[in-house]
């Protein structure tokens, strides 16, 4: 009986150390999944960053040139209207000349739908 006492407590403390190293597996595996979460939060929080500063430099550089695009097309729009001055200036002379003799030489013709009457 002895050695059969001696055999069940060699099994109890071996099912034991197994337990114990089943347990420290666990824990390892609980802190290493904290780690990889901490240094997951980490990278986002660093990614984040990152974008927020490519964001504003560039919202930085095109907001100054969207202040100059604005002046450019303010520029161009007093050329225009400068142009459009200038030609209504030249051509205005020709226009009336040419409403007032269309108004004063009427020529009286009978529309082609009228019928004669008999």
């Amino acid at each position: 009986m002895s050695s059969s006492n001696q055999g069940i407590q060699t099994l109890l403390e071996a099912e034991k150390e197994a337990a114990k190293t089943v347990e420290r597996a666990r824990q390892y595996r609980v802190q290493k999944l904290k780690e990889a979460r901490s240094e997951a939060a980490k990278e986002i929080e660093e990614l984040k960053a990152k974008k927020t500063n490519e964001l504003a430099q560039y919202e930085q550089q095109h907001s100054g040139s969207s202040d100059q695009l604005a002046k450019q097309i303010e520029a161009d729009t007093e050329v225009k209207i400068r142009e459009l001055e200038q030609a209504f200036a030249t051509h205005k002379d020709k226009v009336i000349q040419k409403l007032l003799e269309t108004l004063t030489q009427v020529e009286a013709n009978v529309h082609p739908n009228v019928r004669k009457v008999e």
